[in-house]
Order: structure tokens, then sequence, then C-alpha cells
């Protein structure tokens, strides 16, 4: 795969305590050392004008200004440091570059993967939450359409946490189609059945609240049977990946049991869901805080790219899960 990376993103350090650590990439590069085929690519950040074509101007002021005055606490889970305005800019300018890369043409072996922190699925349009001050998956999202000739986005975001900021940021249009699968319950507490969009946006976001203990047979059926079918009849132009590696069953933060070949199954659907509908795909790095499981994560979604078949789950899928997707079927717009 073709990684972005800059080193900015390492200068955003919320404390050695704090699990979105800077040690979570340098684990990441560890693990890809190991592997063939990777090359990394780093890219222009964004600019001011990036972020405010998905965040609200004053909002964007101050946390530049909020930085420039050597950071803090913006909440009690969400720490900034000088540093972190521009690894912001930074992680956004990657997810942008991986967009503008995708539609280029850059697929198979060369299919872009942003390593970009500060995540940033949770930012909603006027506030920083949950670890995230811009938008990565938004930023690259409205680039695409605003500058890179793409009209619909699908932006499938299996971090174990709901991306309620960039549900926010799309919810009331509807040349974006939002689908997340994600720990019912878990922090935000957003992302219910029957958020489904408002408006323009009516039917172009779905949610998949997944019971805890949730697995790979699990996660597989909500892709195939849900998120394919209604993302396919969506049609994007370019499909945009919010990759968190936090629903692993190893990982401290959640409750999810996804293995690690559990992420190459759902790389391989949504890599051949791409070539389906001939969308241009990227991937854009969220979540995950066991650094061994993150690192081993992301390189069995380069190993699937790198030609790797995928080893099918091992266990079924739970009837609250059934029984989910059989609701989702019955009442969401686009099913």
């Amino acid at each position: 795969m073709r990684f972005g990376f800059s080193d900015a993103c390492l200068d955003h350090d919320p404390g050695e305590r704090h699990p979105e650590s800077p040690d979570r990439l340098r684990a990441i590069k560890r693990g890809l050392a190991k592997r063939h085929g990777v090359s990394y690519e780093d890219a222009a950040p964004a600019t001011v004008a990036d972020a405010t074509a998905v965040h609200d101007a004053d909002y964007v002021e101050r946390v530049r200004e909020f930085c420039e005055d050597g950071g803090g606490n913006w909440d009690p889970d969400t720490v900034a440091v000088e540093a972190t305005w521009d690894a912001a800019l930074a992680a956004a300018g990657l997810a942008k570059d991986a967009t503008r890369a995708a539609l280029n043409g850059a697929d198979g072996r060369n299919t872009p993967f942003s390593l970009g922190r500060p995540p940033g699925h949770h930012a909603v349009a006027d506030d920083a939450m949950g670890f995230c001050f811009l938008n990565n998956a938004a930023v690259a999202a409205q680039h695409a359409i605003d500058d890179l000739g793409a009209d619909r986005v699908a932006v499938f975001d299996w971090d174990v946490h709901h991306g309620n900021g960039t549900q926010d940021v799309f919810y009331d249009r509807g040349d974006v189609f939002y689908a997340s699968i994600h720990e019912d319950g878990l922090y935000p507490g957003t992302g219910a059945v029957e958020e489904t969009g408002t408006g323009d946006g009516e039917g172009a976001t779905l949610n998949a609240p997944f019971p805890a203990n949730a697995g790979d047979a699990d996660y597989c059926a909500g892709f195939d049977d849900l998120l394919a079918p209604a993302l396919a009849d969506f049609d994007p132009d370019v499909f945009l990946v919010s990759a968190g590696f936090d629903a692993h069953r190893h990982d401290p933060i959640s409750r999810m049991h996804v293995s690690t070949e559990g992420f190459g199954l759902l790389a391989d659907r949504v890599r051949s869901l791409a070539d389906r509908t001939d969308a241009a795909l990227a991937f854009v790095l969220e979540g995950g805080y066991s650094l061994d499981t993150l690192a081993e994560g992301v390189g069995v979604v380069h190993e699937t790219f790198d030609g790797r078949e995928p080893v099918g789950p091992d266990d079924d899928v739970s009837d609250d899960v059934r029984d989910l997707l059989e609701e989702l079927r019955a009442t969401h717009p686009a099913l």
C-alpha cells in the first residue's frame, strides 16, 4: 500500500498516560517494516480553508489559538500541546492526499492509507472531542467534492466508536453517505439505528450499533447484508474508510471480539465493493490503542492489498446481530 506519513504527526503528544500517543504511529511503522511492498509519502498540510470547509471558522480559530497558547485540556479526554495545530493540519493533509491519489488512479498494491494523527472522526463542526480536533475524513471527502471532481463520496467507519463528527458534518446532505458499525452504548453515545439523516441527507446515514462481543462473522454479515447493498446503490465516486482498529478483541478500551484476521476480511470486502462500483478507495487512520494489535491490524490490511487471501471467520453470526440486521433492513430508507 501507499502509506501517508508526516513527522509532524509525532509532535502531538498529549502525555505518556494518554492512549492516543505518538507511539501508535511508531508501532505501526515498526510492524510495517517487516512487510513487503510498503512505501511512504508525505503531503502538504491542510489549509485553514480546508478546515473551514467542514468546520465553523470560529471553532477553527479557537483551536489554532488554543494550541498557540500552549494547549492544555480542551476537555477531560482531548489534550493539545503547542504542536497539535500543525499535527492536525498534517493529518488532514495526509487524508486529502490519500483521496487525491485514489481518484488519480492509485489502487491495488498502491491503494493509499493515510497514517495521520490526531484522529478525526469525533470532531464535530464546531467542537473538538474524543482525542480529535479536525475531522480528517470529512476534510478529505469535502476536498474530493470541491476540488477533485467527485459528485458522491461514501465513508465507511469501522472504528469501534461511532464517528459522530463525520455524521454531524454531513447529516443533512445527500452527496456524502456515512455508514458505521460500532459498539452500542460506547463513547460518544451516538449512532442509533434511528439516526438516518435529515433533509437532503435522509437515508444517507446508516448506523449499525452492534452489541458488545461482536466478532468477525458479525462484522462480515453487517457489511455483506447492509452496508454493501446500500453503498453500491449510492454509487460513490470515492470510498473512504475511517479505519480504527479498536474493535480488536485485545484493545483495552472496547469489548468487541474482532480478530486481526477480521480486519483483513473487512479490507477485502471494501476492496471488492470499490471494484464493483468502480469507486476510488482510500483509508484514513482513526483509533486503536493496543500498540501490538494496532500494528497487526494495519499490517493485515496492507497484506490483503499485497495479495494475501484472508481466512474466513471461524465464528457464527450472533442472534443479537441477526435481529439488528433484520431491524435495519425493515426500517432504513436506503434498504
